[in-house]
């Protein structure tokens, strides 16, 4: 994978909503490492894009993201996309959740940053947390959620400054975003799903490729976006 000229991004979550797209912006001129649980479905996906190969893998399973990121000696980009939202308020909410949670939004993503860590400083790369607004604005009921992306972000605000000068990390806080896990919530809360209320997937690609594009001695370090509208 070194002797590779085209730069390379690994994009877990890469299989759907907002990982999807940050794939169809990146495949461009990245190679592309397609991330997801589904081994079929991530040789899918990569399918659709020059140059791209199926990550699959399950990042909560330590042994397994060990043996993936086997001979990835460079990369340019990781982005961050995998993620879960469950849980209700705090009294109805049980330890298991909390655990679920917290492993997949926080834990797999530290340690796979830190397994990878080696390849990025080699490229002179980048981290893309996909965080969410919710670690701003947590609302009634978003407990687990909010709190598993409020310690994304401090992770990320730590990580910049330990890799600072040689791997750049930026942190984008999305507000309602128009995806599968946006239907779901609303439809646990039982409200009625409008899309219009939503962000589209390719707007937070959007701001991804834009600090992708950073010049090299300029890091964007974190970026909220929010619907225009309501």
């Amino acid at each position: 994978m070194a002797e590779r000229t085209r730069p390379v991004a690994l994009i877990t979550g890469g299989t759907r909503g907002i990982g999807r797209a940050i794939a169809d912006v990146l495949a461009v001129d990245h190679r592309l490492l397609i991330g997801g649980r589904d081994r079929e479905r991530c040789a899918e996906v990569a399918a659709g894009y020059p140059d791209a190969v199926g990550w699959p893998a399950d990042v909560t399973d330590g042994a397994a993201v060990s043996a993936a990121v086997e001979g990835i000696e460079r990369l340019d980009v990781l982005v961050h996309s995998a993620g879960v939202a469950e849980g209700t308020v705090v009294s109805d909410t049980p330890r298991e959740a909390w655990k679920r949670v917290l492993e997949t939004n926080v834990v797999a993503v530290a340690d796979l940053t830190r397994l990878l860590l080696p390849a990025l400083r080699a490229a002179g790369g980048q981290v893309v947390l996909i965080n969410s607004g919710a670690s701003m604005r947590p609302v009634p009921g978003s407990s687990v959620y909010a709190a598993s992306k409020a310690a994304l972000t401090s992770f990320g605000d730590a990580l910049r400054e330990e890799e600072r000068g040689r791997v750049r990390v930026c942190s984008v806080h999305p507000g309602r975003v128009d995806t599968d896990m946006q239907i779901e919530l609303q439809a646990r809360k039982g409200r009625a799903y409008d899309p219009s209320e939503h962000l589209r997937p390719e707007s937070i690609a959007a701001a991804v490729r834009l600090a992708v594009d950073a010049s090299p001695e300029a890091m964007l370090e974190s970026m909220v976006i929010r619907p225009a509208f309501g």
